[in-house]
């Protein structure tokens, strides 16, 4: 991130430092998030700039808590940022909507980053939804400068209107890197108070409270009607492109760097006017109707969802006595996508039919022309754990206690890493997936259905972040509603899919300072549920301590997988073993295993030689967890302990 002496320097910044160093301008004092890709380097960045800036940083428990924590910074007067990607809004909904109703003191800023393509996600969930729910401002940034100069804006208006602003950012914006010229950094100072003592209905000195909504809901309302004029005159709203345009383009976001590069494609720059929107709610109807009046045809280019069209299209309606009757071309009338990210070439295809040009897509088997030139050069693989992952040896330990119970049982998966193992590629282990803490609460309530004649008995699995992000409830529930589930925490001791955050069980927080961490083992014990500690790497013991939670399914159990990820800090290129194979025992194809290791274990340190027709370590790539040794039935892997 820019510093103070790099100011007016142009630097190229990936779009959340971007954001972060807006916020940082803005005088931001405490910022607080939950990791979810794309979103998670602004809260990354912010925390490696706290003792230098004097901010407050922390990786909260779960969305909700973090925007708990950044509203209480504002009521007492500092200007705070909370972050989050898409999933993160539903789970922030709740208070979000009773801190609309009571408002705040000091800029507030939620940044929320969706993910169009589900890049890195199991949805391509549409956040801008809640601003119009909820009643909120929206901006969205077009490009790396104005993700930073929106940002420092966004604390201002959020002020003058005592209300959180919400900005979105998507996959593309944040995760890509563009030019940025920072501005200054201010002195900040200022000590937080929380004034609490005045009338209930003085919203800067009294108490806070979401109520009475015969007088928060219409002030609410009072605060959009401000917005609506301060973005009738925004510098984020801009037009380019002829007086009397054939078509007007009406976009937003990081679409519209595609409508500018697609317009290049077709050389159609003179023909079409350009309306970029960086307030996207509430719409500004005097810039929209100026705009609208300019031609008879409108295209709206976003992601993913027509959020914007669908609004655009109610205005046109509303204004149709001034400005007659429009035709729209866009997602509703199929001109574009609904689902996944948009690129130039699909833009510029929009635009070629709309204009009536000759314009040569992509043909319809470009991706499978390409596809198979990439497996007649590469060797396919699936996605899988890396070499050494301890979820691996969980999910083989966890497939076969279940194969060996012999009752058609099954687990309920999560989402981190461990996600992976619904895929055939790893075992097809998990039979439903779906949010943070859902494993858990389906597993409690199948777990009750032993009273319609279902005999199956059921695992779930979650992550040791996730765990305490949103499992506690379901295991309490399970412990108090005597449901017999099973937990297998996979305790890898971080964050590990979004970057080894720390969470709640780690001893350092978000700025790396020292913090006592909170113990998992001892929660589940207090909770009232039996618990078993194991090292996932001990197969036999695994194995065992699943089979033994499987035959008792008298109440809620817990087991512990505690095993360091591969890539971690702390193991990352540390081997606990030398492996290798011994060429004398590996009798390949003929020994009756059918290649277990790699074609069914399927780490990517082992591999096969077609020359020989034998099993081989790839050293490059093998983390030295050893447990393929444990797999072998011919026992032909070795593992040498490393001194």
């Amino acid at each position: 991130m820019a510093n103070s002496e790099q100011a007016n320097q142009r630097l190229t910044l990936m779009g959340n430092q971007a954001i972060s160093r807006g916020a940082l301008e803005a005088g931001m004092r405490v910022a607080a998030g939950y990791p979810g890709t794309p979103s998670s380097e602004i809260i990354e960045n912010l925390a490696k700039s706290a003792d230098e800036h004097g901010l407050y940083v922390e990786w909260s428990i779960n969305e909700k808590v973090s925007l708990e924590v950044a509203a209480a910074a504002s009521l007492a007067g500092l200007r705070s940022l909370c972050a989050m990607k898409q999933n993160g809004v539903n789970v922030a909904s709740d208070f979000l909507l009773h801190l609309a109703g009571s408002g705040i003191r000091a800029g507030m800023v939620l940044v929320h980053c969706d993910d169009p393509g589900a890049l890195s996600s199991v949805n391509e969930g549409e956040s801008r939804h809640f601003a119009r729910m909820i009643e909120l401002p929206q901006l969205e940034p077009g490009d790396f400068q104005e993700a930073k100069d929106m940002t420092k804006w966004a604390f201002e208006l959020s002020e003058e209107l005592g209300q959180v602003v919400m900005l979105r950012s998507v996959t593309r914006l944040s995760h890509a890197s563009g030019g940025v010229v920072p501005g200054p950094l201010p002195e900040v100072s200022g000590q937080a108070r929380f004034e609490h003592n005045g009338s209930l209905l003085d919203p800067q000195r009294g108490p806070v409270t979401a109520g009475p909504v015969s007088v928060n809901h219409p002030r609410m309302q009072e605060k959009l009607a401000r917005a609506v004029e301060l973005f009738e005159e925004s510098p984020f709203n801009t037009y380019s492109g002829p007086e009397e345009p054939e078509l007007l383009v009406i976009t937003c976001s990081i679409c519209s760097l595609y409508v500018k590069e697609a317009l290049v494609m077709l050389g159609a720059a003179d023909r079409v006017g350009v309306l970029k929107l960086g307030t996207t709610w509430p719409l500004p109807p005097k810039l929209v109707q100026r705009n609208l009046e300019r031609c008879e045809r409108i295209m709206v280019v976003e992601e993913v969802i027509p959020f914007l069209e669908e609004n655009l299209k109610i205005m046109a309606a509303e204004l149709a006595g001034q400005i007659g009757p429009k035709q729209f071309m866009a997602k509703r009338e199929g001109y574009l996508p609904s689902t996944g990210e948009l690129n130039p070439d699909l833009v510029a295809a929009a635009l070629a039919r709309a204009l009536d040009i000759e314009y040569q897509e992509r043909p319809a088997g470009y991706a499978a022309k390409v596809a198979s030139a990439a497996q007649a050069t590469d060797t396919p693989r699936e996605l899988a754990f890396c070499p050494g992952c301890p979820h691996r040896a969980s999910y083989w330990s966890l497939k076969s206690a279940l194969a060996l119970d012999g009752r058609d049982g099954f687990i309920c998966g999560d989402i981190g890493c461990y996600a992976l193992g619904a895929r055939p590629s790893n075992y097809g282990i998990l039979k439903t997936l779906h949010a943070m803490g859902s494993g858990a609460g389906l597993a409690t309530g199948f777990g009750q259905l032993g009273r319609f004649g279902m005999d199956q008995p059921v695992m779930a699995v979650s992550g040791d972040s996730t765990f305490y992000h949103a499992v506690i409830p379901a295991l309490i529930n399970a412990v108090h509603q005597k449901s017999p589930m099973s937990l297998v925490i996979m305790d890898n001791s971080g964050t590990a899919m979004t970057g080894f955050q720390p969470h709640p069980g780690t001893q350092t927080d978000a700025m790396g300072h020292p913090v006592p961490p909170v113990d998992l083992e001892g929660i589940c014990r207090a909770l009232g549920a039996e618990v078993t500690v194991c090292d996932p790497f001990d197969l036999e013991t695994t194995r065992q301590a699943a089979m033994d939670m499987l035959a008792d399914q008298s109440t809620a159990k817990v087991l512990i997988l505690r095993q360091l990820c591969a890539l971690s800090p702390e193991r990352k290129g540390k081997k606990l073993y030398d492996v290798q194979v011994d060429p004398d025992k590996c009798l390949g194809g003929q020994c009756g295993c059918n290649r277990l290791c790699t074609r069914v274990f399927g780490c990517p340190g082992l591999a096969w030689e077609r020359e020989t027709g034998r099993a081989y370590i790839d050293e490059v790539i093998c983390a030295g967890c050893g447990v393929c040794a444990s797999v072998c039935p011919a026992g032909a892997i070795i593992k040498t302990e490393r001194a």
